[in-house]
This record gives C-alpha cells, sequence and structure tokens, in this order.
C-alpha cells in the first residue's frame, strides 16, 4: 500500500535514511576510516582558513567519497542476501564496487594535494 506523499512520510524516508547512515558506519571499517578523514580535512580546512571555492572541491570530494562507500556497502548487502555462498561473479562485482570507491577516494586525495598542499609547503617554510 502506497501512502500519500506528507510530512510523516517524508520524515519516514528521512529517518530510514539516517538509519543506513547507521548502520553503514556501525557494519563498515572503512566508513569510520572515512569519518576520521573527515574530520581531519575539516579541521585542516578551519586552520588553514582555506577560500570558498577550496571549500567546493573539499566537500565535492568529502561527499564523493561517501557516496561510493554508501553504494559500495549497499551493494555488498544486497550481493551477500542474494547469494549467500561464494560465488566467483559475486566476487567479481563486489571487487569492482570497491575498486570504485578506491577510485573516488585517490581522487579526493588529489584534491587534498592541490588544496591544501600549498599550505603545507608554505608552511614548512619550502
Amino acid at each position: 500500500m502506497k501512502i500519500p506523499f506528507g510530512f510523516a512520510g517524508r520524515f519516514g524516508s528521512f529517518k530510514h535514511a539516517v538509519d543506513g547512515i547507521f548502520t553503514m558506519m556501525k557494519s563498515e571499517h572503512n566508513a569510520r576510516v572515512h569519518g576520521l578523514a573527515t574530520v581531519a580535512v575539516c579541521m585542516a580546512g578551519i586552520y588553514w582558513r582555506i577560500g570558498r571555492n577550496e571549500w567546493c572541491w573539499v566537500a565535492a570530494a568529502i561527499v564523493a567519497v561517501w557516496v561510493a562507500e554508501a553504494l559500495n556497502t549497499a551493494f555488498e548487502f544486497l550481493a551477500d542476501a542474494t547469494s549467500p555462498d561464494f560465488h566467483p561473479l559475486v566476487g567479481k562485482a563486489k571487487d569492482v564496487a570497491a575498486g570504485a570507491v578506491l577510485i573516488t577516494a585517490l581522487g579526493s586525495v588529489l584534491i587534498g594535494l592541490l588544496v591544501f598542499g600549498p599550505y603545507a609547503v608554505k608552511m614548512l617554510g619550502w
């Protein structure tokens, strides 16, 4: 039965989304690593008082990594539900999904180097 559009329905959807984030944080070690990295990067941005445009790049990188990790987690849950026993194709699909997270994380590291590199070089006096 479909619930009509309304505040209660939107609140319920929001609650399910937040529950999903908590599930990801509890079940995925890498999500906790991303959380620490997010805090560290935000602290560095505040410390060095990066500009608005730099914050846009940093925010885009953070969001990209979190979205990739969330999609990878959802994919792993679905794969485990549909094929509880090992299947080589499911294993390959999981590897590809994990690779997508790695690609996103490496791209974010590049953005971090481009944004924070000049501040670090200046601080070190190079």
